[in-house]
């Protein structure tokens, strides 16, 4: 099965949900392309969650879905409104789902915890979810310490429901390695950055497609909350704070409010430009149906390809 059969989409991908970019609007977007698109709840509550959640259902009729961040303080907020909007599929992170499953399953709503290490997919299952998102630390944003080529394979053999990959996703090649380890389709969110459709500013833009291999590095490993953003005067300050061992208050102060400084202002040096190890294979702005058909087919041809060989 891939995942596009358990979704109901054309294209066995799904939006990746990134707080204060992942709106309603993108989401329909990435939907209407054949993708799962999603909706990043991020420090929302549950009325802008509404208005958001509304707003896709004015720009598509295709399935879409929201990301609920369990560390928010508005989670409980936000599931409700998730069963009085009648969402089709949830994705969580950053904690345990399990009060608010059996009434979104109750529901008819398709359940994909995003898990870091197998452990916790395998405490999850118990809950009836329908799928795990295995997302490696190659991935922007919040990140776990292991690798998508390590974490797949382990959440495939610890659980008995399908498992999509993340983390390190941009191009065929990649894809067609998630099919190899076990994955059913991908969930990728740094190569959407870089689309006509992307509602961040255009310095995130232009920073994420002049970005090398090596211009990620991940702050907040000393406060155990791992984040992976691009080098710049806010990381280079955060990573020296923290080598000096500062306090939480030291080091919130240089983060604060810096998603926003950079999706909505364009302030690229000082805000917080999350974005994956595949940043720097990313060399043009395209529309978001031309990333989804081009990672498709040439995960295929890639198989093909490797078919031949054999």
């Amino acid at each position: 099965m891939r995942l596009n059969e358990l979704l109901g989409t054309e294209f066995p991908i799904i939006q990746g949900g990134m707080a204060n970019i992942a709106t309603g609007e993108f989401a329909a977007a990435c939907s209407n392309a054949g993708a799962l698109g999603m909706i990043a709840t991020g420090g929302w509550d549950g009325d802008r969650l509404r208005r958001e959640i509304r707003r896709a259902k004015e720009l598509t009729d295709k399935p879409f879905g929201v990301n609920l961040m369990l560390m928010s303080p508005y989670a409980d907020d936000i599931a409700r409104v998730i069963l009085e909007e009648r969402v089709r599929v949830v994705t969580t992170g950053a904690g345990n789902p399990g009060k608010y499953i059996p009434a979104w399953k109750e529901a008819g709503i398709k359940v994909m915890p995003v898990v870091a290490v197998a452990v916790l997919a395998r405490r999850l299952e118990r809950y009836g979810v329908d799928a795990f998102i295995a997302e490696g630390t190659e991935s922007g944003g919040h990140v776990g310490e292991m690798t998508t080529m390590a974490l797949v394979p382990q959440v495939i053999d610890a659980v008995n429901v399908p498992v999509i990959a993340a983390g390190g996703i941009a191009d065929g090649r990649q894809l067609a390695a998630a099919y190899a380890l076990g994955a059913i389709g991908a969930q990728v969110g740094t190569c959407l950055l870089a689309s006509v459709e992307c509602p961040i500013h255009e310095n995130y833009k232009r920073a994420i497609l002049k970005a090398k291999d090596s211009d990620t590095v991940v702050t907040g490993r000393s406060i155990g909350g791992p984040v992976r953003v691009l080098k710049n005067k806010m990381s280079r300050t955060y990573l020296e704070l923290e080598k000096r061992r500062a306090t939480l208050e030291e080091l919130e102060s240089v983060t604060l409010g810096g998603l926003r400084r950079a999706v909505l202002e364009g302030d690229v040096e000082n805000g917080s430009v999350m974005t994956g190890q595949v940043a720097g294979m990313l060399h043009e702005i395209k529309p978001v149906r031309q990333i989804f058909a081009e990672l498709v087919a040439g995960g295929d041809a890639r198989i093909k390809e490797l078919a031949a060989q054999v």
